[in-house]
């Protein structure tokens, strides 16, 4: 751990307060009254950073004095106090201690006496990396953030890794790293106050949440940069939107991304392609898209088809698009080495693959056997892989689903040495290894916009910070297992607080065989994720909802139905959050953070701020305690009102799912289609219950960038404690319009003319 010695000098240049310590240089930078940057070149004079595009520093106004033994930096909302050995503490403008750095000694954590054979320093070798943080801790500080590590909501006293890795063993709170490396994370202290740290530095990192003491956060790095934003705020949500104004917000997708995705790896055929979709129909269940797992590819070589299998590719993809079908394809990102292949002679031909040592293409293998990996990090692989994907998008391919792209290898993990690029400098596996995932759907994302005009539809597995900006997500190869379904909620709602909004977990899980009930439960627990897709493994039973006889399909039908109703819902919610940075999937701390009982909560979440879910999460179970905020809340099945700040008994036989609406919620709604587009959307169903709120809906071609240049249609609906409602156009640039709204409202239907202006008594 390095020692900056007593800080002896500062000069303030422009936003940047520099600073002499006897051993060492450091800088603070003033991004914004409420965000912060700390940083020391133990490695390079520049950032360096992969999540964070542009600039982002905004002229504000502060102060800088020294103030004793420290000297003090303040904005109208933030203070920073800085020590010598670069300690830095961090205020609230009222006074409030928002964080400070740890003082004490880092402990161990007792595992064995020393004298015992068996004894290991692994904590001590960690405390001895070269980038060192350690934070104070309150006693009941809450944790919250860091993507979707597999454990609980507060990640109080776990540890975790940041090193995208590919596990095979079941998920949960033990697993130190899975597929994705978000290093922010949120704290929510006794006092009421909140602050935000993202640590911009993509080397294999640990976050020790208090685990080794319940005294002190640490954080240590294998290389890079002292290089830290403290993000200030007066709640989570603003902590959410300091680090999204940083890294990026999701952007707004297709409006058929958010219908229902049927995958499984299995799919062997063109047979077995049409056959799913036909009895997607046939059941009456709605679905949007079909996913093309490896076996469609000819022996796994990467942007081929296997005309074997698939006489005709575009044929069937023709015939599924005129069923209303849209069609994803996987990709790896490993080329097989064989000359001849064009992909691999090209990337050989032009250097795109990453080398070892002694500038040799590195070798490895992955499902097409030995392979090679494009370098991600160069501007022009990315331009050449976003070229390539023309084999997809000419046959029709509506979407694009990144895998395996950690990257994970069949014969070990890539060497720390073997050498990527990052733009033109090169770099190394070790720093690389955590963005390889995110340049690799940079790269995905801008060659389907060039092509297509319409907003990207990219799935990824891995990502680091700043991957919303171009890819949807899911939780990886989860297991069909009870547990696994129990983590869908912390996982998915973590990942929303980390900016990352449009995500979904494998229904029903990927791995072993599901059951009937567990199926069940799923689709109802994963309802309103934005991205809502049942896939499962070749090993594993198949999965469809017609496997398991009349009653799965009536539930599985009756959830996958409720979920294109919201379809409107979520698409406004993300509207919304590209510049709010908020997520569809909330957990309860994010609008309830100073109720103990939200704060901690992993059974539930919030869809927007008015609808809370409760899914049934174990075996056998036909009711369950479900906890509701302060408010009124309507059961949404009875329309039976409730007082808030309580815990109550929920009646949840298998075929139901609790979900709550709070006091004055009003929910757009759509009538029910098989996919969507099937139908002209001349109605706008809108669900209204009693109290006060307001609501903003928009209505755009669902497709392209068009809405960005104010070609969109905005509403505002608003119903009052007395019944009134109202609604009004307040932005008019989408020439298409609705003729009707539907009202529904305490049992009762009213059918209004879609007017500029209306108001009703309901």
């Amino acid at each position: 751990m390095k020692k900056f010695g007593r800080l002896t000098g500062h000069r303030v240049n422009g936003n940047i307060i520099n600073l002499e310590f006897e051993n060492g240089t450091g800088r603070l930078e003033i991004i914004t009254d409420r965000i912060i940057n700390v940083f020391s070149p133990f490695e390079s004079e520049d950032h360096r950073s992969k999540a964070i595009e542009g600039k982002k520093a905004l002229k504000t106004a502060f102060t800088c004095e020294k103030q004793g033994a420290a000297l003090v930096i303040g904005t109208a909302y933030l203070t920073a106090k800085v020590w010598s050995d670069f300690k830095v503490d961090f205020y609230r403008h009222d006074g409030k201690t928002l964080c400070r750095d740890y003082r004490g000694t880092i402990h161990d954590i007792v595992r064995r006496k020393e004298n015992d054979p068996f004894y290991t320093k692994r904590d001590r070798e960690e405390c001895d990396k070269t980038v060192n943080v350690a934070k104070a801790l309150d006693k009941k500080e809450v944790l919250l953030g860091l993507g979707d590590k597999a454990g609980f909501i507060d990640k109080r006293g776990y540890e975790y890794k940041m090193w995208n890795s590919d596990v095979g063993a079941p998920h949960d709170e033990q697993l130190a790293a899975i597929y994705k490396s978000i290093p922010f994370y949120i704290s929510k202290k006794t006092s009421g106050a909140v602050y935000g740290i993202f640590f911009d530095n993509s080397y294999k990192s640990v976050f020790n949440m208090g685990k080794n003491s319940p005294e002190y956060f640490f954080y240590a790095v294998d290389g890079g940069n002292l290089d830290y934003y403290f993000i200030g705020g007066d709640g989570i949500a603003d902590i959410v939107g300091g680090y999204t104004y940083l890294t990026g917000t999701t952007p707004l997708p297709q409006r058929w991304t958010l219908g229902h995705h049927q995958s499984r790896w299995g799919y062997m055929d063109e047979e077995d392609m049409l056959g799913v979709a036909h009895n997607m129909r046939k059941y009456g269940i709605p679905c949007d898209a079909i996913h093309f797992d490896i076996d469609y590819m000819e022996q796994y070589k990467i942007f081929t088809w296997n005309t074997e299998r698939y006489k005709d590719p575009a044929k069937t993809l023709k015939a599924l698009k005129k069923d209303g079908f849209k069609t994803v394809t996987i990709i790896d990102p490993a080329i097989k080495l064989e000359k001849g292949y064009p992909v691999f002679d090209e990337g050989i031909k032009n250097g795109y693959f990453a080398t070892d040592a002694n500038g040799l293409p590195y070798v490895n293998a992955v499902w097409a056997g030995d392979s090679l990996f494009p370098d991600f990090g160069k501007k022009e692989v990315r331009a050449w892989w976003g070229n390539n994907l023309k084999f997809h998008t000419s046959l029709g391919v509506d979407g694009i689903w990144n895998d395996m792209n950690e990257p994970a290898c069949s014969k070990g993990e890539i060497p720390d040495d073997v050498i990527f690029h990052d733009e033109n400098r090169a770099a190394t596996h070790a720093e690389m290894h955590n963005v390889y995932a995110h340049n690799m759907d940079r790269a995905t994302f801008e060659g389907l916009k060039e092509q297509t005009g319409k907003r990207p539809f990219v799935i990824t597995r891995a990502c680091f910070a700043g991957t919303q900006k171009y890819a949807t997500a899911w939780t990886g190869d989860n297991r069909s297992l009870w547990s696994h379904l129990r983590l869908v909620i912390p996982q998915l709602c973590s990942l929303g607080l980390c900016g990352m909004s449009f995500v979904g977990t494998d229904i029903g899980g990927f791995c072993c065989d599901t059951t009937p009930e567990l199926l069940c439960r799923w689709v109802e627990a994963a309802c309103f994720s934005p991205l809502f897709r049942n896939h499962s493994d070749k090993w594993a039973r198949y999965q469809e909802p017609w496997r398991f006889g009349d009653e799965v399909v009536d539930i599985y039908r009756k959830f996958v139905k409720l979920r294109y109703a919201f379809i409107p819902y979520i698409y406004d919610l993300l509207f919304e959050g590209e510049k709010s940075g908020l997520p569809v999937m909330r957990p309860l701390a994010l609008h309830y953070e100073n109720d103990e009982k939200a704060l901690r909560c992993n059974s539930e979440y919030l869809v927007g701020e008015k609808l809370l879910v409760a899914p049934v999460l174990e075996q056998g179970a036909s009711e369950r305690a479900v906890y509701l905020p302060r408010g009124e809340w309507y059961d949404m099945s009875s329309g039976k009102k409730f007082k808030g700040k309580k815990s109550i008994v929920a009646n949840a036989p298998i075929d139901v799912c609790p979900m709550y609406a709070k006091a004055g919620a009003i929910f757009p709604s759509y009538g029910e289609m098989n996919y969507v587009g099937e139908k002209k959307l001349d109605t706008l169903i809108i669900k209204v219950f009693r109290g006060n709120g307001e609501y903003y809906h928009y209505e755009d071609n669902g497709e392209d960038y068009a809405y960005r240049k104010g070609e969109y249609n905005k509403y505002r609906f608003e119903i009052t404690e007395d019944g009134v409602f109202r609604g009004s156009l307040v932005h008019n640039g989408y020439k298409e319009k609705y003729k009707t709204f539907t009202v529904e409202f305490e049992g009762k239907t009213y059918n209004i003319k879609a007017e500029k202006e209306f108001e009703i008594k309901l």
